[in-house]
């Protein structure tokens, strides 16, 4: 009931957005003193548009001012400006074949470059590709070592240029076991800007987002593994490939009690960790403390910082909510 009052409050502003007097939904839970250098007491996480079937991926756009982010199931990217609202920025998003994929074919992680390109990890075309600004796609990475990638699922970049992405199976129309699967494993990668494609790490079960430190010198990833839900931390080595992982932080004990897995996360300039989780948004410093949690009351896909930095935008489910914060995101 409480999500069908929400949308109708909200139904008017789909496609045109003529207030800022938007809902609020769920609260922030403070476990750590040090939250409220982040959050401010009276931070609230505002509804800014609805009705997606399931959102995921946002990244900002700096020189457009505008947010970018996945409608999955509807195999399209949604964007989102200030007192515009709602328009659709592309479809297909993700799958471009003549026959139905599965229930999610779309562009899951999103992730716009310097140059203002549109990179995106596509789950039904199972490729990382690049959008030009005057037209047309290319393709990054499509499989390693002749054999295609699962579904690639979200996607940071390295200062070098290089893109690191995870590819669990999860836009295979049958998941793990879909007959269509080539590798054996769910990996990490990187591309090159050579176009070389390397694999990282096979160890975890279900890689799905990531970031890097502010400094570099660690790359988080989530593991949205039921049966072990946690984020990994791994070191950044000079040549660009990865160390001996190890385990930052754990919520498999908070699976199923509350909506979602550890999913989609973003770094603060001071290398805090806000990433996706049971509840929502778990704030974890650099060290694995939870410092507190932004709860939706929701299944949370992702989150990216906009505007000038200080504010998260997080897709929650069929929602597209907003924070403001007292930091900025790392790199801003």
């Amino acid at each position: 009931m409480r999500k069908l009052v929400l949308a109708a409050a909200l139904s008017v502003a789909i496609f045109a957005q003529d207030t800022t007097n938007f809902p609020v939904l769920g609260k922030v839970v403070r476990l750590d003193p040090k939250l409220d250098e982040l959050l401010a007491p009276d931070a609230r996480l505002e509804v800014i548009s609805c009705c997606f079937d399931w959102s995921e991926g946002p990244t900002w756009d700096r020189k457009g001012g505008f947010l970018l982010f996945s409608d999955i199931p509807r195999n399209s990217v949604m964007k989102w400006k200030e007192g515009e609202g709602i328009s659709l920025f592309l479809k297909p998003s993700g799958y471009t074949g003549a026959v139905p994929y599965g229930k999610e074919p779309g562009s899951n992680g999103l992730l716009m470059d310097p140059e203002g390109r549109l990179l995106s990890a596509e789950h039904g075309d199972r490729r990382i590709s690049i959008l030009y600004p005057d037209g047309g796609k290319r393709t990054l990475a499509d499989n390693y070592q002749g054999k295609r990638l699962n579904s690639p699922n979200d996607l940071t970049r390295h200062s070098s240029g290089a893109i690191y992405f995870t590819d669990p199976p999860y836009g295979l129309p049958n998941n793990v076991n879909d007959p269509r699967k080539e590798l054996d494993f769910q990996g990490v990668f990187r591309v090159t800007p050579g176009g070389a494609v390397t694999l990282l790490t096979r160890e975890m079960t279900r890689p799905n987002g990531m970031a890097f430190s502010p400094d570099e010198k660690t790359l988080y990833v989530a593991q949205s593994d039921p049966e072990k839900a946690i984020w990994m931390a791994f070191p950044v080595k000079d040549d660009g490939t990865l160390g001996q992982g190890k385990v930052l932080a754990e919520v498999t004990a908070m699976v199923g009690k509350m909506k979602g897995l550890p999913d989609g996360l973003k770094v603060d300039r001071a290398g805090n960790i806000w990433a996706t989780a049971p509840g929502g948004i778990h704030i974890i410093s650099p060290e694995g403390r939870t410092l507190g949690r932004i709860e939706t009351g929701e299944a949370t896909a992702n989150c990216a910082w906009g505007d000038d930095g200080s504010t998260l935008y997080i897709t929650t489910d069929m929602y597209l909510t907003r924070i403001r914060t007292r930091t900025k995101g790392a790199g801003w």
